[in-house]
Formats: structure tokens, C-alpha cells, sequence
């Protein structure tokens, strides 16, 4: 009996954990924030936004997970694994239309555009490839499966007229192992789809400078045609890098965050709140959150925002 009576003790402290309530309920939040690679911005965004709910909203407590990003989060956020996650928006509108990487519409709703990705096609020492045709034959990792990495590296490539399964030797690296493997002359080039700058290909430019980005302007139109009006013309000031060259052309998505479209609108207005509240904090982070700004957060088609998100932008007007 004594065995039954902790058994039952613990199974309603597991269930007293779990509130996803409103803020300020008595079970409490837990938050588990879906990122990405640990290089990589969404994993040190994640970890700034997480110590400000904890500290900002009542008994919450907010942590952040390495993921492998876009798809794996929205499918965390899916099954109840994650209760926000970071994701391209290429990825979250194939998410809402079913589509592509999702056989089904995922239940999500969005918060907030926050800043823009930009794609880096990094070109390894030594080896010669100017533009995205050029790595035919060659070693490329296009990041992680369940990655919005991928998704974009497979598009890029077939919009240079590629076939991402056959016409190179494919590998599907995190950040971390394709910066490692760059080091080490194992692959030829890698995409990695981030902000500025990105932790890992700061630390590769550092040790290896002669390593390239590469111009992917000549892909950007093929693939608006193709898959929408997402993909836009950025600038990498290669400065950022401490790399030489001035300025090449790149492919942009935006970022936004996600969340389950079950989630308590209080919840959803209070993560929402804090997010632009404590933004002077998560710019100390990461300076992409200067980005933060609530009339481009609201740009989020073809994902609705969430209620509890739409009330607080509409009370700032």
C-alpha cells in the first residue's frame, strides 16, 4: 500500500508540473522552448527569452532545448513537447498548409515575427566554387534532417538546377559538426540558414579566413517563383565575419515564434508582452533582438497570430 499510496503522490506531482495555464495559476507553466543548435542564434535567443519569462511572468519556469530547429520544433510543438518554438517562415507556412515536410495542417499559431534569417552557403578553404552550380560533384552538408536549413539548402539547389540526392555527396550536419568538418577538410561546403552573425561561422572565419560565403542572389528568383513571396534579397556585410570583400547577396527568410494553437490566451499574451517589454535585455543576448519591432511582428501570413498575441498588439496600438 505504502509503494501504491508513492506512486499515485508522484504521478500528481508530474501532473502539477505540467501547467500550461494561464500565468499566474497554481499548477504553474513550464516552458519548454524549442531552439536549435547551440551555435546558432535561435539557441542563444531561446536561452535570453527563457530567463525573462521565468523571471518576468509568475510561477513560470522557462527552459531551452537544442533542437535541430524549424520542422523537429514545430512537430514538438504539435505533440505538447514544446510549448514555443523558433521557425523559419517558409517552414511554418508548409506547416499550415500540410505540405512538404508536414503530410498533415499543424495545430500552431504564431506570436511574433522577430528578425530575418540569412542563408550562408559556406565554401570551405581551398576549394573552388563561385556560385551554386559549381557544387556539383563536391562534399555539402545541408544541415541537420527536420532542419529549415534543409528545406532551404534542397530549394537553393534545385533552383540552381541541382538534384540535391544525386548530383552532390550529401551529408546532413548540425552547425557545430559542419563548422568542425570545414576545419578539417572533410566537406566542401555546408548551408547553415541564421542570423548575424552566427556563433560557429565566426568561430571558422577566425581560425580558417580564407574560407568563403557565398553570392546566392542568382537562385532568389527561381525560388520566389517556385515557393512564394517568404524568400526575399538580403545583405551580408562579410565585415560581420571579419572576412574581406565587402558585401554579397544572399536569400532571406524571416523567423518567427511559434506556438500550439491550444495555448491560454493569458499565457500567449504574457510571453508576448514580455518578449517586446524585455527587449533591451534579449538585445545584451543577441543583437538581433534589436529587430523586435510590433508592427513587423505582426507580418506572419499565411500563420494567424494567436489571440492572446493579437490583444496585446492591438492594446499597443
Amino acid at each position: 500500500m505504502k509503494r501504491i499510496l508513492t506512486i499515485v503522490a508522484a504521478a500528481v506531482l508530474t501532473v502539477a508540473g505540467c501547467g500550461g495555464g494561464g500565468a499566474g495559476g497554481g499548477s504553474g507553466n513550464r516552458i519548454s522552448i524549442a531552439t536549435g543548435g547551440t551555435t546558432g542564434v535561435y539557441y542563444v535567443y531561446g536561452g535570453g527569452l527563457a530567463k525573462q519569462l521565468s523571471a518576468g511572468i509568475a510561477n513560470t519556469q522557462a527552459t531551452a532545448s537544442v533542437t535541430s530547429a524549424s520542422v523537429e520544433n514545430i512537430k514538438l510543438l504539435a505533440s505538447g513537447k514544446a510549448q514555443i518554438g523558433f521557425s523559419q517562415a517558409d517552414t511554418a507556412a508548409d506547416a499550415v498548409n500540410g505540405k512538404d515536410s508536414f503530410t498533415a495542417k499543424q495545430p500552431i499559431k504564431a506570436l511574433a515575427r522577430i528578425y530575418d534569417n540569412y542563408l550562408h552557403l559556406v565554401v570551405s578553404p581551398g576549394v573552388n566554387a563561385a556560385t551554386v552550380a559549381d557544387l556539383k560533384g563536391k562534399r555539402v552538408s545541408l544541415g541537420p534532417a527536420n532542419s529549415g536549413t534543409q528545406v532551404v539548402a534542397r530549394r537553393v539547389l534545385e533552383a540552381a538546377g541541382l538534384d540535391p540526392d544525386n548530383d552532390i555527396s550529401k551529408q546532413q550536419l548540425s552547425i557545430n559538426e559542419s563548422v568542425q568538418a570545414a576545419k578539417d577538410g572533410t566537406i566542401d561546403a555546408f548551408f547553415w540558414v541564421g542570423g548575424l552573425p552566427t556563433a560557429g561561422i565566426t568561430d571558422l572565419a577566425v581560425s580558417k579566413p580564407d574560407m568563403k560565403i557565398m553570392d546566392t542572389s542568382d537562385v532568389l528568383e527561381k525560388m520566389r517563383a517556385t515557393y512564394g513571396e517568404q524568400y526575399v534579397g538580403l545583405d551580408i556585410d562579410l565585415s560581420t565575419y571579419k572576412l574581406q570583400g565587402g558585401t554579397i547577396k544572399t536569400v532571406g527568410i524571416a523567423n518567427m515564434l511559434l506556438v500550439p494553437d491550444s495555448m491560454n490566451e493569458q499565457l500567449a499574451y504574457d510571453i508576448t508582452k514580455t518578449l517586446f517589454e524585455k527587449k533591451a535585455e534579449l538585445e545584451k543576448v543577441h543583437p538581433e533582438a534589436k529587430k523586435l519591432d510590433p508592427a513587423l511582428a505582426q507580418q506572419v501570413a499565411p500563420v494567424e497570430l494567436h489571440p492572446g498575441a493579437a490583444r496585446y498588439f492591438r492594446e499597443k496600438g
